[in-house]
């Protein structure tokens, strides 16, 4: 499955309409061990363009299908939880679409916890939801999701502290080197003042771009909710990266 190279480039460096979140913002302790402490490494994609590649994420070894996009119909039983709808556009810096892009999430489940086996928080796991998906964008840049609200989990960084719930988004262009990460919140959760994760972006704008606004008209009808999030990739309006990880 080859991408179609986009016109503006996915990354780029900050300027001061669009500065560089904290690194190392102090009250979200894992931060200053999620960034890089030597001088980059830099390496030659024309002598080896596949160097870079060689151990990146991978949620599916073939083309992308119809139920990639929808996390409550891989297995045979249907997921707990509340069945919602995630979708929006992707935009460059002009309010042009992105086609073509590929757009992954991956997610904690109903109860807060990951299907991944370094998770030990002690809420039950799934047997019907993954809480992996991808997607790719259409002609107008528009992505959709359907999957379940994820819920809140305890962050090992200080007393009572509660990650509030959110969606991980990651972005590819036309290479894995133009790779970018996001989250996704929710609007109205009583945590989102007592993230640190979040609090690492300063810039209030910023940080309220990352909020999802509910959709009512996106809801189905008996079947799930609708939340509607679109991602700018650069300029003033760009959503906030995880930059360096």
């Amino acid at each position: 499955m080859a991408l179609t190279p986009q016109p503006t480039p996915l990354t780029g460096p900050r300027t001061p309409e669009h500065p560089a979140p904290d690194p190392e913002h102090i009250p979200y302790r894992s931060s200053t061990l999620r960034q890089p402490h030597r001088p980059l490494v830099e390496i030659d994609h024309r002598a080896d363009p596949e160097a870079v590649e060689l151990h990146g994420p991978v949620f599916g070894v073939t083309d992308v299908g119809a139920l990639d996009a929808d996390l409550t119909r891989r297995h045979t039983g249907e997921p707990l939880g509340e069945r919602i709808t995630v979708t929006g556009r992707v935009l460059d810096r002009t309010g042009r679409p992105v086609r073509g892009q590929l757009v992954e999430i991956w997610q904690a489940n109903a109860s807060g916890r990951y299907a991944h086996r370094g998770d030990r928080h002690p809420a039950p796991l799934d047997p019907n939801f993954t809480g992996t998906g991808r997607a790719l964008t259409d002609d107008d840049g528009r992505y959709a999701f359907t999957t379940i609200k994820p819920g809140a989990y305890p962050l090992d960084n200080h007393d009572h502290a509660w990650r509030p719930a959110h969606i991980h988004f990651s972005l590819f262009g036309s290479a894995f080197t133009q790779r970018l990460i996001a989250q996704m919140y929710f609007p109205g959760d009583p945590l989102l003042p007592y993230d640190p994760v979040l609090g690492s972006v300063t810039d209030p704008a910023a940080r309220a771009r990352l909020v999802a606004t509910y959709d009512h008209a996106l809801s189905d009808p008996e079947r799930s909710l609708g939340y509607r999030w679109d991602i700018v990739l650069d300029g003033p309006s760009a959503t906030w990266i995880e930059e360096g990880r």
